[in-house]
């Protein structure tokens, strides 16, 4: 499954990975992805299914009838770290910050961790994200290296 809504109160699913209506739901998220990633395509869910065709997962976390927060993640296997589940996007609305959206999400993705044989729970943080990483600290998230990267053509 690409696509999962779960609910804040209860943990339960509240939709599953439904081709028909995941255009709708993944709308209904777009903004607040766009408060992380503003450079998001303009089509937002065609962009999110071509990630869905590569591997990529989606996983909204609604609170009231909400969106309240957002995770992009990929599961693949490392000679690092074994098999891993990585959190490329993990964000939740600037409005509701504080509340345990984010950490509920964090213990969701741990147990979907454990349940596809992962060993690792690993993330990416922009390094101006000071207040995320005080977060992930406090979350038992430790630093383990650098993750560079550059442009082709400005080498």
């Amino acid at each position: 499954m690409s696509f999962d809504r779960i609910d804040f109160r209860t943990s339960g699913l509240l939709s599953g990975d439904d081709p028909a209506a995941r255009r709708s739901l993944l709308l209904e998220g777009e903004a607040l992805h766009r408060q992380l990633r503003p450079a998001l395509e303009a089509d937002y869910p065609t962009q999110i299914e071509r990630m869905f065709s590569e591997g990529a997962r989606l996983v909204q976390l609604v609170d009231q009838g909400e969106v309240r927060a957002i995770g992009l993640w990929r599961v693949f296997e490392t000679t690092y770290c074994g098999r891993r589940l990585e959190i490329e996007d993990l964000v939740s609305s600037e409005a509701h910050r504080s509340r345990g959206y984010g950490a509920a999400l964090l213990r969701w993705f741990d147990a979907r961790a454990a349940a596809l044989d992962c060993q690792t729970t690993t993330l990416h943080s922009a390094v101006h994200r000071d207040r995320a990483h005080r977060f992930y600290f406090r979350e038992g998230f430790h630093i383990m290296g650098f993750h560079f990267s550059r442009k082709l053509g400005s080498a």
